[in-house]
């Protein structure tokens, strides 16, 4: 009988987009491979996917529906390991394998920033960081993926192991810096000039992600840096409301709403700077997409982006949501010749040292056959 895995999210976008050479990996050990999650996407490397209807919100009583499903599913299959993600994910996973964990199935969450942190709301930390702490006694290993959230974990629960990783893994093949000369062809192939300077962000237009602070910090450089473009990608319920003030600030000619994308592999490379105003993250992968092109990165202060940016070294983590500090650290990388390219390239050197798709899979394959070999004493290839 096959070893066999589950990984189980909300959504079944998010192996997509973040989990596939892991499972990967399982499947060249020869493993069985399990998904559970809502969506109909068809995923490589899969041997068997259940589609439940996880809700993301909380209080969504077909949650309830989804638990029950997710529990006969363990239950019927045995799994060795069950690896969890996304809140609502994480939570259904360990209550429903409850059962399964006495009969020695290893269940595994990663948490992709926990929703109370320094500066959350304290709803927050009313509502989720109770439901955490009680999961985590059903949890043989937490994965955590920056260190704020490590040594909250280790301090306040009670998961038999806690671990951080750096992340979920870049590809520095499909991201990576484009030279003069490839810059310029990007730039005239999306219809932008040679000396355009281009700022980007990629995120859901939603409050956490903030994107008024640069539209506001755009404003007050317009003058001084006519050819600066800000590249907004993404879609959510604030995208409206974005564009009506990038007009009423008189730069709605400097911005560009790019919508959902799916080439960032593309447009990435051909920026100038990469801008974060998110008020809360866990490990932010657009930053770290950005920073393995080669992009210095101005960011406001969180602890996902703490943990990438360090001041002088790939960019500048601002401290306050200061607009004025924002455009400053803007008009230094516009203007100041060299300072561009030398932040960029510190910046691929730290995700070539720590956050690479090669770099977490050791990590994650260490945790992985610690289990196997726990229990099975199955001798493991690390590729």
């Amino acid at each position: 009988m096959s070893n066999k895995v589950l990984f189980c999210a909300t959504v079944d976008f998010h192996f997509q987009a973040f989990h596939l050479p892991y499972m990967k990996w399982f499947k060249e050990q020869g493993w069985e491979v399990h998904v559970a999650a809502s969506g109909n996407m068809k995923l490589p490397y899969v041997d068997q996917k259940y589609n439940i209807s996880i809700q993301r919100s909380p209080f969504h009583m077909g949650n309830m529906k989804s638990y029950r499903e997710l529990k006969t599913v363990i239950n019927e299959n045995k799994y060795n390991i069950i690896h969890c993600h996304t809140p609502m994910g994480g939570v259904l996973a360990r209550l429903a394998a409850r059962k399964a964990r006495k009969q020695g199935t290893k269940v595994i969450y990663t948490a992709h920033g926990f929703h109370f942190c320094k500066g959350a709301p304290l709803v927050n930390w009313l509502f989720y960081y109770p439901i955490e702490k009680t999961l985590a006694r059903y949890t043989d290993c937490l994965i955590t993926i920056n260190q704020e959230d490590y040594q909250l974990a280790t301090q306040h629960f009670k998961a038999k192991r806690i671990e951080h990783v750096h992340g979920v893994g870049i590809n520095t093949e499909n991201f990576k810096p484009a030279n003069e000369k490839e810059k310029i062809h990007l730039k005239k192939s999306f219809g932008y000039c040679p000396d355009d300077f281009l700022l980007f962000y990629a995120a859901e237009f939603n409050k956490n992600k903030n994107q008024q602070l640069l539209l506001q910090s755009l404003a007050l450089i317009k003058d001084e840096i006519p050819h600066a473009k800000l590249l907004l990608a993404g879609k959510g319920p604030l995208l409206e409301n974005c564009r009506e003030l990038a007009a009423n600030l008189g730069i709605f000619h400097m911005v560009e709403f790019l919508g959902y994308r799916n080439d960032l592999q593309k447009i990435v490379p051909m920026c100038d700077v990469a801008v974060a105003s998110s008020l809360r993250e866990g490990l932010p992968v657009n930053i770290m997409e950005a920073m393995a092109c080669g992009l210095p990165v101005v960011a406001l202060d969180n602890r996902g982006h703490r943990e990438l940016v360090h001041n002088n070294k790939n960019g500048w983590v601002i401290d306050s949501a200061s607009r004025v500090e924002f455009a400053s650290k803007i008009k230094v990388l516009a203007k100041i010749e060299g300072v561009k390219h030398k932040l960029g390239i510190n910046g691929r050197d730290m995700i070539l040292n720590k956050y690479s798709i090669d770099k977490v899979l050791i990590e994650k394959s260490r945790i992985y056959k610690s289990y196997t070999e726990e229990t099975e004493g199955v001798k493991w290839a690390i590729h």
